[in-house]
């Protein structure tokens, strides 16, 4: 009996103590599974925080950060885009030439030896109306001084005329014969008058009929010259003609053009001829086998220093078109054959834009697509901005 209370002791003892056992490892496994839910949700915790910081930084990653400072610094300006009136334009090659009436070619009057009445005589000297720019001089010539010869043609042409007067009213000499004498005697004495009024010590005087500038000079002293030979060229230089060579294709546009802008090549700037008093004179209706161009001749006055002779760009205005978005020509940047603006969408943070583009006017670009009514476009210093956004490291001071 004693044996079975022993036997029914141990069993006892060993099943508390598996008992016991099961207990502790079912209460780490379930600290253990604690552990792992925690864990993973702390994973997924840190998972959404990092993709809600990186969206956070992608609202931000396109722009580009550049103070109000240094667009300052750099002249940067900015321009609100909104829709209006804008012109067809037909882009083409030009010269500027001399309108009539502002210059004239001083031409020799007589033959002979060229000397200037002036120490210097140079393209650009500045001459008055009426001024003695040259002599041409004659003397010790196989031909003789003409001046001589003029005044002795005048002096006999003077004697037989007051001959004639003695013997006509006698009736000794013809009618016919008279009216010779008397028409030999007013040749002779026009001829004297017009170079003896312009006769001196050096020769014949050559003076010039307008004031202005001395555009080119077409002889040099001591150079022989014949009668009616240019010597030089005069210029006031006010009013000017812009001469602008068109495509046949663009014929039918001509009578449309209504103005033009041009651009020289020594000044970067765009001229207006609306701003310079200028008006459309002509245009051509034909071409030849020499030219394919149609010349479409405007008029205007020489406010901005433009130089007759110049070769241009010309950009001829045609019919007027409602609501175009236009922006500056400046305010382009391209890369590749693709156009880029940049966008002012922060005091102090742009962003790069596409456009598409269509004609310009030399001053004034259409954008086809990439800008919509209220942008605030750079539309100078765009260049400053591209470097600000190519830059490896740019302080990041824009926060929201």
């Amino acid at each position: 009996m004693k044996k079975y209370i022993i036997y029914f002791a141990c069993l006892l003892a060993i099943m508390w103590g598996c008992s016991s056992a099961q207990g502790k490892e079912e209460h780490v496994e379930h600290n253990h599974s604690e552990e792992a839910h925690n864990h993973a949700e702390g994973k997924e915790c840190d998972h959404d925080h990092n993709e809600q910081s990186e969206k956070k930084e992608g609202d931000h990653g396109d722009e580009i950060i550049f103070s109000p400072e240094q667009a300052a610094s750099v002249g940067l300006e900015v321009v609100t885009v909104s829709p209006g009136k804008f012109h067809q334009v037909i882009k083409t090659s030009g010269q500027i030439l001399s309108a009539q009436g502002d210059e004239v070619t001083i031409s020799a009057t007589s033959s002979g030896i060229v000397s200037f009445n002036k120490s210097s005589l140079n393209e650009g000297t500045a001459v008055r109306g009426g001024e003695s720019l040259l002599s041409i001089s004659s003397k010790n010539m196989i031909d003789g001084d003409p001046i001589i010869r003029a005044k002795s043609a005048y002096a006999i042409a003077q004697r037989e005329y007051q001959r004639a007067e003695s013997l006509i009213g006698d009736k000794l000499i013809s009618e016919k014969e008279y009216n010779e004498i008397k028409l030999n005697y007013e040749n002779a004495k026009n001829a004297y008058q017009a170079i003896g009024q312009r006769s001196s010590s050096r020769g014949v005087s050559i003076s010039t009929p307008i004031g202005g500038f001395i555009k080119t000079k077409l002889v040099s002293e001591g150079q022989y010259v014949d009668v009616g030979q240019a010597l030089m060229t005069v210029t006031q230089n006010k009013r000017l003609q812009l001469r602008a060579d068109v495509s046949e294709r663009y014929y039918k546009d001509l009578v449309t053009i209504s103005s033009a802008n041009f651009k020289t090549s020594y000044d970067k700037a765009i001229h207006n001829l609306s701003e310079l008093n200028g008006r459309i004179v002509s245009y051509g209706r034909a071409t030849n086998s020499q030219e394919f161009y149609l010349p479409a001749i405007f008029e205007f006055d020489n406010i901005g220093q433009v130089i007759a002779g110049s070769y241009v760009e010309v950009y001829l205005l045609g019919q007027p078109r409602e609501n175009v978005i236009t922006i500056p020509v400046a305010s382009l940047t391209e890369e590749q054959g693709i156009y880029f603006v940049y966008l002012q969408i922060h005091p102090d943070a742009y962003k790069k834009q596409e456009v598409a583009i269509g004609s310009n006017d030399g001053g004034l670009v259409e954008i086809l697509s990439g800008l919509t009514e209220g942008d605030k476009v750079v539309s100078k210093g765009a260049y400053y901005v591209k470097l600000a956004s190519t830059a490896s490291a740019i302080p990041h001071a824009h926060e929201h």
